[in-house]
């Protein structure tokens, strides 16, 4: 049975991609559909001379005005649409597939779009085709890339995707217009653990990419926004992010988003021509790199608290990614093994396996980590589970948790102690306080707040890059390292290190301080922390006990 697939947009910067590679890898005849039949000749010369013996047509078509007698005529079987943008499309090519009998994908981002699909699904079933949409970088790869990461999990807590291309790729107009789309516009958003409205392009972010360094990222609209609260239920985030490579890029589309916002414009689209010829100007710089990350944080299968982080990196070959996902659908089409008919959005009907197949013919890169979400057993590794359980009960942080107890403070004993002890938010003397640890874990480590009485402390602690035994506090601009040596006794905290800003601080000027957690008669976690300032000495040292709160009082 001979297949013919006709590729709309075919000759665009996906679709000509996508006509290649369905050239390159099958055995289907390839028509490329295109408003100017020029263009689409010669992209089907170009191919028959790289590909002879293939079948390669060339036609001129529009997808708001074919017809389902043309595709009968052509006896089309699949209609792949790489035109866009979607967020404004037609859904007549929709029908006109239905009604011809032959399957439809495409290669959607658009979030109302792909959530209208499923309006077709009883037409879709009667004609015994399958109508997919969304088989692209979302929310067909980075759904299954989800379904891999988070299988078997007891609970998701977020999920957030980011994609930043690299600012030498090529810039369809069609691209930039759905970029803009959005920008300013009301958005609802799942985050906080509720449905809540913001501003495509707000959430902004200066985010570390895996292989790309730093990026900036903000809000994007997707169909993921509704798909990922849907088909996975996180508890408290679902979010989407893009970003331009160049700051200067990012943050100057971030900015004219705002003049959407508080109502000076009704939409950025109608400057797509005009941005897309200014960020031309800064084509030179930048790198061709790009990628995407999914992040997944929650209990996984043995009740552990993880985030799960898959990543791609493309040098040169990023433009492949959004229409591997529509290659290896119509390809898994073509040889029977999916048989689900209907409309839908393209999410479960391909595994990730079945996207990597098409993504290793590139120079794309993936890795997939998974770090537990404890920053403490992070940090110590095998030795975490060295020390005895109250220790070990009293840095297993999951989302969050809260200790309480009591304890005895002694104040720095001069003025000047007392008065940096005061800057630090140390607490006062005491013979005994209640206190209060609230520890709260984020993607980067934990944030402890500390109570002491009326006094508060609070400090944000980080692993030290890929060093056992080392993590960073931090207290507003001044951080220190410090090494922790985990025994069967308990826990030992050592400052090694420090800055203020980035300015490193000399030995000479570092606290002093040997904290340790130990365990006592009572079977209670004790803490004792000393802390000496050079030229100064004592600015406080306190000690007491503490327990997980709900856990009754110790005798």
């Amino acid at each position: 049975m001979i297949r013919r697939v006709l590729v709309i947009g075919g000759t665009g910067t996906f679709g000509a991609r996508l006509v290649e590679g369905l050239v390159a890898t099958t055995d289907l005849d390839v028509i490329i559909a295109a408003r100017g039949l020029q263009r689409a000749s010669d992209l089907a010369a170009t191919l028959q001379k790289k590909y002879p013996g293939r079948s390669i047509e060339a036609r001129q078509c529009d997808a708001a005005t074919v017809m389902p007698d043309e595709l009968r005529r052509q006896k089309i079987w699949c209609v792949a649409d790489a035109a866009g943008p979607f967020q404004a499309a037609s859904t007549r090519l929709v029908e006109a597939a239905i009604a011809a009998r032959c399957h439809y994908v495409d290669i959607a981002d658009a979030r109302d779009y792909v959530a209208a699909i499923e309006r077709f699904d009883a037409a879709a079933r009667a004609a015994d085709v399958l109508v997919a949409s969304g088989a692209s970088t979302t929310p067909a790869l980075s759904n299954a890339v989800l379904d891999q990461l988070v299988a078997g999990w007891r609970r998701i807590d977020r999920i957030e995707i980011a994609i930043s291309p690299g600012n030498r790729q090529p810039r369809g107009l069609s691209v930039v217009q759905a970029i803009l789309a959005s920008a300013g516009r009301p958005v609802r958003v799942f985050r906080d653990g509720a449905w809540s409205m913001t501003r495509g392009m707000s959430m902004l972010v200066h985010r570390h990419m895996p292989g790309l360094g730093r990026r900036w990222l903000f809000l994007v609209e997707t169909p993921d926004l509704d798909l990922v609260p849907r088909r996975y239920a996180p508890a408290r985030d679902a979010i989407v992010r893009a970003g331009l490579e160049l700051a200067i890029l990012h943050l100057g589309v971030w900015a004219l988003s705002k003049l959407v916002a508080i109502g000076i414009m009704r939409s950025l689209v109608p400057l797509a021509s005009r941005l897309r010829a200014m960020a031309e100007w800064f084509r030179p710089f930048g790198h061709t790199s790009g990628g995407m990350t999914v992040d997944a944080e929650g209990i996984d299968a043995v009740g552990q608290a993880v985030t799960a982080n898959w990543a791609l990196t493309a040098e040169k070959d990023g433009p492949q990614v959004p229409v591997l996902p529509a290659l290896a659908l119509i390809r898994a089409l073509a040889a029977g093994r999916i048989r689900q008919r209907g409309a839908m959005a393209c999410v479960g009907l391909l595994s990730l396996s079945d996207i990597k197949h098409e993504i290793d013919r590139f120079g794309i890169l993936t890795r997939t980590s998974i770090r537990e979400h404890a920053l403490l057993r992070r940090v110590l590794g095998p030795a975490f589970d060295t020390m005895p359980p109250p220790v070990q009960a009293a840095h297993e942080v999951v989302d969050g948790l809260q200790l309480a107890g009591r304890a005895a403070v002694e104040g720095a004993p001069g003025f000047a102690g007392r008065l940096a002890a005061r800057l630090f938010g140390f607490p006062a003397a005491a013979t005994e306080v209640p206190v209060t640890i609230e520890m709260r874990a984020d993607r980067d480590g934990e944030v402890w707040t500390r109570h002491f009485g009326g006094r508060r402390l609070r400090s944000r602690l980080s692993p030290r890059g890929e060093q056992t035994g080392r993590m960073l506090e931090r207290f507003g601009p001044l951080a220190f390292e410090l090494e922790l040596t985990a025994t069967a006794q308990g826990l030992d905290y050592t400052v090694v290190g420090g800055r203020l800003g980035v300015v490193p601080l000399p030995a000479f000027l570092l606290p002093r301080s040997l904290a340790t957690e130990r365990v006592d008669d009572a079977e209670r976690f004790c803490f004792d922390v000393p802390i000496d300032c050079p030229g100064i000495g004592l600015l406080v040292h306190y000690r007491g006990w503490l327990a997980p709160v709900g856990e009754p009082e110790p005798e």
